[in-house]
């Protein structure tokens, strides 16, 4: 279990962001979803946050722009990208210093993983 650790999802489906907040739930995180990047970068602006999730491609504001934000104004955040567009969107997030690139479609475990890995209990 992760007691008291928060996570913002940002994810414009709402089938994956549901999806993701249901099984950070599971897992034992608080959670927060976001359908945008304006929205997410809201939810960053006025919450105290343990980690953030978000996609790449979203309307308002991409995830690229939600990463260079967190990571110049709240760098001790880490940040898992994830992106159905491929290798070029995967070594952006990398160069926009994503601590983590999934693709989709990714099996739950890697995520997981990468949880764990990146915000230990």
């Amino acid at each position: 279990m992760a007691p008291n650790k928060k996570v913002l999802v940002v994810e414009d489906d709402q089938e994956v962001l549901s999806m993701l907040l249901d099984y950070l739930t599971f897992l034992g995180y608080e959670t927060t979803g976001a359908a945008d990047g304006l929205e997410g970068l809201k939810h960053l602006r006025t919450g105290l946050y343990d980690m953030v999730i978000t996609d790449l491609s979203m309307p308002y504001i991409s995830g690229i722009g939600i990463i260079s934000v967190i990571k110049k104004d709240y760098p001790n955040i880490p940040v898992i990208a994830i992106t159905g567009f491929g290798r070029y969107a995967e070594e952006l997030a990398q160069e926009k210093k994503a601590d983590f690139v999934l693709s989709k479609p990714f099996e739950i475990s890697d995520l997981k993983d990468a949880i764990t890995r990146l915000l230990p209990a």
